[in-house]
């Protein structure tokens, strides 16, 4: 794998700085875990045979153009929102139309997000120095097929309701990755953690005993 550019946060680089970085930490083998970006890093991780195991949850890359660009714009208005109201957060996070329209594109739930945990969402997201170069790096990604030879065990989750990268695009991921294990997380939109944190630990717990 190529060896991660700083001023490039693409897909690709991610994955190679995470693989360059597990030896020295001593760790080896060792499931791997990711959401959405991270899906795509934990999946492009299984490719190379750098972790045990591979759980990928609602990853990006299996969007046509038009769907990057709704996801990848949708999430900068979401930037431009919270660096709008970065040092009166609790604006938004203090009311349920507030947390609603925040997060719609990230919880089939968002009501049900606690005002702490959205504030805190919301002051990460507009100190972020990363979010726009990642951003714009990461448009371009699309994930490649696997081949039945892929050397670890590979999970894909999505939920049923996710509005950033919707349930069809899990159809694809099923032609692309055929040997790995597909589950539809009932109820839940891209963040599934925030919607239903129970039936998510238990689809990883799965993946990584199984």
């Amino acid at each position: 794998m190529p060896r991660y550019a700083a001023n490039s946060p693409d897909v690709i680089g991610l994955a190679a700085a995470v693989a360059e970085w597990l030896p020295g930490a001593g760790l080896s083998r060792l499931p791997v875990v990711g959401s959405s970006l991270g899906g795509a890093v934990a999946l492009e991780l299984a490719r190379s045979g750098a972790v045990g195991s591979s759980v990928a949850l609602s990853p990006i890359g299996l969007w046509t153009r038009p769907e990057a660009a709704y996801a990848l714009g949708s999430l900068r208005v979401a930037h431009a929102m919270a660096r709008a109201c970065a040092e009166r957060p609790h604006w938004i996070a203090g009311h349920l139309i507030g947390r609603t329209v925040a997060f719609w594109q990230l919880a089939a739930r968002p009501r049900r997000i606690r005002e702490a945990a959205t504030t805190g969402a919301l002051r990460n997201l507009a100190r972020s120095p990363g979010f726009e170069p990642t951003r714009r790096a990461v448009r371009t990604y699309r994930l490649g097929a696997f081949t039945p030879e892929v050397p670890v065990p590979v999970t894909v989750g999505w939920g049923t309701r996710d509005l950033m990268t919707p349930p069809h695009q899990a159809l694809r991921a099923a032609r692309l990755l055929p040997g790995a294990r597909h589950v539809s997380l009932k109820g839940c939109g891209h963040s599934p953690m925030s919607d239903d944190p129970e039936q998510v630990t238990q689809m990883v717990l799965d993946a990584i005993s199984g």
